[in-house]
């Protein structure tokens, strides 16, 4: 299972983890069904490690994957870009066919997902 992650991305990271405000916070890494393309990442902040996560330590945090997300995303690219007054999260995964114009929602060549309208 491989999750890669940017310099700016750890840092934004980082960031976030700490102002949480929680003793252990982990970055978890999913997917749920929705989104225009059928499937959609999801980055929270857990505190809880499942016995069905992976755990994926780097530098200065560490990813919980659960292991149904794994086909879904493992090689996936986490990048932070900064645009005028937005930035945000980027993904770059090679397991999507197709990904929606925002970049949140993606399809497989094997499995589509439900699609739903994006928030």
């Amino acid at each position: 299972m491989i999750i890669e992650v940017s310099d700016l991305a750890s840092e934004k990271i980082v960031e976030i983890l700490f102002s949480a405000n929680i003793q252990n916070p982990f970055l978890r890494v999913g997917v749920d069904e929705g989104g225009c393309s059928g499937l959609s990442y999801t980055l929270v902040v857990d505190e809880q490690q499942n016995e069905e996560d992976i755990l994926i330590n780097k530098d200065e945090f560490s990813i919980l994957v659960h292991t149904n997300s794994i086909p879904y995303i493992d090689g996936l690219e986490i990048d932070y870009e900064e645009s005028g007054m937005l930035g945000g999260f980027t993904m770059n995964n090679p397991n999507a066919k197709v990904s929606c114009g925002c970049g949140a929602s993606f399809r497989m060549a094997n499995y589509r997902g439900e699609v739903k309208k994006c928030d």
